[in-house]
């Protein structure tokens, strides 16, 4: 039997997920060439490991870094390295980058193999983060502090943001390696107990799991973002909250993406690290959304093109990730990095933003609020450069899910408000 679970407060967006969800996962064409940033995930800059002129093969180390929190980068093609350069990123920020050029050949590194041995030292070494979005490194994740202990590892198969469909494709056609992943996971934690989160609205991922994974608790959620926010995720699967500053493993959870755990059964199975990804192309007038599996480093350009760009007016604004939590990017010649979860193209007519007016205390925000904030205040503060009681209101709490500007009768940019405030903060 199966309960609707969920958490207190989030809001029901209009989902748009019927552009992509029965499309199963295509192959993108192999790009003629890649910019890999050596920044992808949370934590430090990796340092460059080729030089221009270098010849890299697919799987090929090119970028590391010495500290902990980090996570290596890969030739996604072989060819020639062109450049080791500032690139322009998706959040706007210019990244060092390695370009290569294809030869088309598509050689492999001589040696990939299963790895024999530690498993985190596996996963951190095929640059392995969480593939949901965040991108946090993966063996950081799995590697408890010693004092602490879990009793639960939850996975992730929510996807509550708009649009996105990678994830439950996903499910539906590598469901073998999510489990595997999930079996790989499962050991290094000595954990018993797991849990699988999925969201109503993908009934046929329910019913696919539901026979297929025994020894695996399948929890039903509500339809409701963010569903899949990590905090949110652990309230409502099983009835926890994780403490102001806290992390998850403080309240005996780990929570893993699908794709996470589909990524960590490729790795263990054929030793291949990350070199690849879904990524959910789609728009209202974007003439064929599709699910791809793209190489990491490929252009958003070239993506759009071969879903045949958009049927009436102009691209103006392209999203990375989903309408809630993505980046507007800066220029379409950005690469598809790790955390790359979908790209929305939108046209003038959906992409106008309302000006924003004068708050009128009617608490929405507050009541839809998932981290039990008042954004009105927050807003209020980082709008008059009150950053120290901006603090004190727990601005470091948000989540940046944008659920608060969503719900704004003013149209006011809570979420770009509170996030100026929690960059602020951070220069203290």
């Amino acid at each position: 039997m199966f309960w609707l679970k969920s958490f207190k407060g989030g809001i029901h967006p209009k989902y748009h997920k019927e552009l992509t969800n029965f499309k199963p996962i295509e192959e993108a064409e192999y790009p003629s060439k890649v910019v890999i940033p050596l920044l992808q995930h949370t934590g430090a800059l990796c340092e460059p490991l080729v030089k221009p002129g270098d010849y890299v093969k697919v799987g090929q180390k090119i970028g590391d870094s010495n500290k902990y929190i980090s996570a290596p980068v890969h030739a996604s093609i072989s060819g020639t390295v062109k450049a080791v350069e500032p690139r322009l990123c998706f959040t706007g920020a210019m990244v060092n980058s390695v370009e290569i050029e294809s030869d088309s050949k598509k050689e492999i590194l001589d040696g990939i193999s299963p790895p024999k041995g530690d498993v985190i030292s596996a996963i951190k070494e095929a640059g392995i983060v969480g593939m949901g979005g965040a991108a946090f490194p993966t063996h950081v994740k799995l590697s408890l502090p010693k004092d602490k202990k879990i009793d639960a590892l939850i996975i992730n198969g929510a996807e509550c943001e708009p649009y996105l469909t990678c994830d439950h494709r996903t499910m539906l056609e590598d469901a073998y390696l999510i489990v595997y992943g999930i079996e790989t996971a499962k050991k290094v934690l000595s954990v018993s107990n797991i849990f699988f989160g999925i969201e109503s609205n993908k009934k046929d991922a329910i019913k696919f799991f539901r026979e297929r994974i025994p020894g695996i608790k399948l929890v039903k959620l509500e339809t409701k973002y963010p569903q899949g926010g990590e905090r949110q995720l652990i309230k409502a699967v099983l009835g926890r909250e994780v403490p102001s500053g806290g992390l998850p493993y403080e309240v005996g959870a780990v929570v893993l993406n699908v794709g996470t755990c589909a990524q960590i059964a490729k790795t263990m199975k054929t030793g291949m690290p990350v070199v690849d990804r879904v990524v959910t192309v789609t728009g209202k007038y974007l003439k064929e959304p599709k699910n791809l599996r793209v190489r990491i480093g490929t252009s958003f350009t070239e993506l759009i093109n071969q879903c045949g760009g958009v049927t009436k007016g102009e691209i103006k604004k392209v999203i990375a990730g989903g309408p809630m939590m993505g980046f507007a990017v800066p220029s379409l010649d950005v690469p598809v990095v790790k955390g790359t979860s979908g790209i929305l193209v939108m046209t003038e007519e959906e992409a106008k933003v309302p000006d924003p007016e004068s708050c009128v205390r009617c608490g929405k925000c507050v009541d839809i609020c998932p981290q039990y904030l008042m954004p009105n205040f927050l807003g209020d503060y980082a709008e008059n450069g009150k950053f120290d009681k901006a603090q004190k209101y727990g601005a470091l709490d948000c989540i940046e899910c944008g659920a608060c500007s969503y719900v704004c009768a003013s149209k006011r940019h809570l979420v770009q408000l509170i996030k100026l405030a929690k960059t602020e903060i951070a220069k203290k």
